[in-house]
Protein backbone atom coordinates (compact mmCIF):
# COMPACT_ATOMS: atom_id res chain seq x y z
CA UNK A 1 0.00 0.00 0.00
CA UNK A 2 1.25 3.49 -0.82
CA UNK A 3 0.76 6.69 1.12
CA UNK A 4 -1.19 8.28 -1.74
CA UNK A 5 -4.80 7.09 -2.06
CA UNK A 6 -6.26 6.04 -5.41
CA UNK A 7 -9.33 8.14 -4.63
CA UNK A 8 -11.42 9.75 -1.94
CA UNK A 9 -14.88 8.48 -1.05
CA UNK A 10 -16.64 11.56 0.34
CA UNK A 11 -20.00 11.99 2.01
CA UNK A 12 -21.60 15.12 3.44
CA UNK A 13 -25.08 15.89 4.66
CA UNK A 14 -27.48 18.73 4.02
CA UNK A 15 -27.89 21.31 6.76
CA UNK A 16 -30.08 20.14 9.62
CA UNK A 17 -30.83 16.66 8.28
CA UNK A 18 -28.57 14.62 10.57
CA UNK A 19 -27.82 16.41 13.80
CA UNK A 20 -25.47 15.31 16.57
CA UNK A 21 -27.46 13.06 18.90
CA UNK A 22 -29.71 11.83 16.03
CA UNK A 23 -31.78 8.67 16.59
CA UNK A 24 -29.90 6.96 13.73
CA UNK A 25 -26.62 7.43 15.60
CA UNK A 26 -24.10 10.04 14.54
CA UNK A 27 -20.43 10.67 13.94
CA UNK A 28 -18.39 13.25 15.78
CA UNK A 29 -15.47 14.69 13.84
CA UNK A 30 -12.29 12.82 14.77
CA UNK A 31 -14.12 11.04 17.58
CA UNK A 32 -15.96 8.27 15.69
CA UNK A 33 -19.50 7.00 15.89
CA UNK A 34 -21.86 7.72 18.79
CA UNK A 35 -25.15 6.31 20.00
CA UNK A 36 -28.33 8.40 19.88
CA UNK A 37 -28.56 11.20 22.45
CA UNK A 38 -32.05 12.76 22.29
CA UNK A 39 -31.23 15.70 24.57
CA UNK A 40 -28.24 16.64 22.41
CA UNK A 41 -30.33 16.31 19.23
CA UNK A 42 -33.01 18.59 20.72
CA UNK A 43 -30.40 21.15 21.75
CA UNK A 44 -28.82 21.11 18.26
CA UNK A 45 -32.23 21.56 16.67
CA UNK A 46 -32.83 24.68 18.78
CA UNK A 47 -29.44 26.08 17.68
CA UNK A 48 -30.29 25.94 13.98
CA UNK A 49 -30.51 29.33 12.28
CA UNK A 50 -32.30 28.06 9.16
CA UNK A 51 -34.69 25.25 8.33
CA UNK A 52 -33.22 21.88 7.29
CA UNK A 53 -32.30 21.54 3.62
CA UNK A 54 -34.11 18.94 1.53
CA UNK A 55 -32.90 19.03 -2.06
CA UNK A 56 -35.44 18.52 -4.82
CA UNK A 57 -34.61 16.92 -8.18
CA UNK A 58 -33.56 20.23 -9.74
CA UNK A 59 -31.19 21.13 -6.90
CA UNK A 60 -29.78 17.60 -6.81
CA UNK A 61 -29.02 17.87 -10.53
CA UNK A 62 -27.36 21.26 -9.98
CA UNK A 63 -25.08 19.76 -7.33
CA UNK A 64 -24.15 16.77 -9.48
CA UNK A 65 -23.47 18.92 -12.55
CA UNK A 66 -21.41 21.36 -10.49
CA UNK A 67 -19.30 18.57 -9.02
CA UNK A 68 -18.70 17.08 -12.47
CA UNK A 69 -17.78 20.47 -13.94
CA UNK A 70 -15.47 21.38 -11.05
CA UNK A 71 -13.66 18.03 -11.28
CA UNK A 72 -13.18 18.57 -15.00
CA UNK A 73 -11.81 22.10 -14.51
CA UNK A 74 -9.43 20.92 -11.76
CA UNK A 75 -8.27 17.88 -13.74
CA UNK A 76 -9.65 15.51 -11.11
CA UNK A 77 -11.20 12.19 -12.08
CA UNK A 78 -14.82 11.87 -10.96
CA UNK A 79 -15.60 8.17 -10.64
CA UNK A 80 -19.13 8.63 -9.29
CA UNK A 81 -21.44 11.22 -7.74
CA UNK A 82 -24.89 10.82 -6.25
CA UNK A 83 -26.65 13.73 -4.62
CA UNK A 84 -29.65 12.65 -2.58
CA UNK A 85 -32.33 14.76 -0.92
CA UNK A 86 -30.40 14.98 2.36
CA UNK A 87 -26.77 14.06 1.55
CA UNK A 88 -24.22 13.70 -1.21
CA UNK A 89 -21.61 11.07 -2.11
CA UNK A 90 -18.67 11.56 -4.49
CA UNK A 91 -15.73 9.36 -5.40
CA UNK A 92 -12.87 11.43 -6.81
CA UNK A 93 -9.22 10.94 -7.68
CA UNK A 94 -7.38 14.21 -7.07
CA UNK A 95 -3.64 13.64 -7.23
CA UNK A 96 -1.61 15.90 -4.93
CA UNK A 97 -4.71 17.21 -3.17
CA UNK A 98 -5.91 16.60 0.36
CA UNK A 99 -9.30 14.86 0.58
CA UNK A 100 -10.76 17.46 2.91
CA UNK A 101 -9.72 20.19 0.48
CA UNK A 102 -11.43 18.34 -2.39
CA UNK A 103 -14.61 17.84 -0.36
CA UNK A 104 -14.69 21.45 0.76
CA UNK A 105 -14.24 22.75 -2.80
CA UNK A 106 -17.07 20.54 -4.07
CA UNK A 107 -19.35 21.76 -1.27
CA UNK A 108 -18.36 25.40 -1.82
CA UNK A 109 -18.90 25.39 -5.59
CA UNK A 110 -22.21 23.55 -5.15
CA UNK A 111 -23.31 26.20 -2.66
CA UNK A 112 -22.50 28.97 -5.15
CA UNK A 113 -24.56 27.31 -7.85
CA UNK A 114 -27.47 26.59 -5.50
CA UNK A 115 -27.51 30.27 -4.47
CA UNK A 116 -27.39 31.33 -8.11
CA UNK A 117 -30.38 29.09 -8.82
CA UNK A 118 -32.22 30.43 -5.76
CA UNK A 119 -31.70 34.01 -6.97
CA UNK A 120 -33.01 33.22 -10.44
CA UNK A 121 -35.94 31.10 -9.22
CA UNK A 122 -37.36 33.75 -6.89
CA UNK A 123 -36.30 36.80 -8.87
CA UNK A 124 -33.91 37.87 -6.13
CA UNK A 125 -36.80 38.64 -3.75
CA UNK A 126 -36.14 36.16 -0.95
CA UNK A 127 -33.21 36.18 1.44
CA UNK A 128 -30.55 33.78 0.20
CA UNK A 129 -30.03 30.68 2.26
CA UNK A 130 -26.62 30.68 3.95
CA UNK A 131 -26.43 27.09 5.17
CA UNK A 132 -26.77 24.32 2.59
CA UNK A 133 -24.47 21.70 4.13
CA UNK A 134 -23.35 20.58 7.55
CA UNK A 135 -19.77 21.38 8.55
CA UNK A 136 -17.14 18.87 7.49
CA UNK A 137 -18.26 15.44 6.28
CA UNK A 138 -16.64 12.08 5.74
CA UNK A 139 -13.52 11.59 3.61
CA UNK A 140 -12.41 7.98 3.29
CA UNK A 141 -9.12 7.22 1.59
CA UNK A 142 -9.38 4.48 -1.01
CA UNK A 143 -6.10 2.58 -1.49
CA UNK A 144 -6.94 -0.42 -3.70
CA UNK A 145 -8.99 -1.27 -6.77
CA UNK A 146 -11.48 -3.47 -4.91
CA UNK A 147 -12.25 -0.69 -2.43
CA UNK A 148 -12.53 1.82 -5.27
CA UNK A 149 -15.02 -0.40 -7.08
CA UNK A 150 -17.03 -0.88 -3.86
CA UNK A 151 -17.17 2.90 -3.25
CA UNK A 152 -18.28 3.55 -6.84
CA UNK A 153 -20.93 0.81 -6.67
CA UNK A 154 -22.23 2.09 -3.33
CA UNK A 155 -22.39 5.66 -4.63
CA UNK A 156 -24.18 4.71 -7.83
CA UNK A 157 -26.49 1.91 -6.72
CA UNK A 158 -26.78 1.30 -2.98
CA UNK A 159 -28.49 4.65 -2.44
CA UNK A 160 -31.34 3.58 -4.71
CA UNK A 161 -31.61 0.22 -2.90
CA UNK A 162 -31.82 1.70 0.60
CA UNK A 163 -28.15 1.98 1.47
CA UNK A 164 -25.74 -0.53 2.88
CA UNK A 165 -28.30 -2.07 5.30
CA UNK A 166 -30.32 -3.32 2.31
CA UNK A 167 -27.34 -5.47 1.32
CA UNK A 168 -26.93 -7.18 4.72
Amino acid sequence: MTDDPLAYFMTWTCYGTWLPGDDRGWTKWRKGEHIPQPLLADWCLRQMVEKPVVLDETRRAIVQETIARHCEVRGWHLHAVNCRSNHCHAVVTAVSHDGEQVRDQLKSWSTRELKKYQRSADGGKAKLREHWWTRKGSVRHVFDEDSLEAAILYTREAQEAGGSKANQ
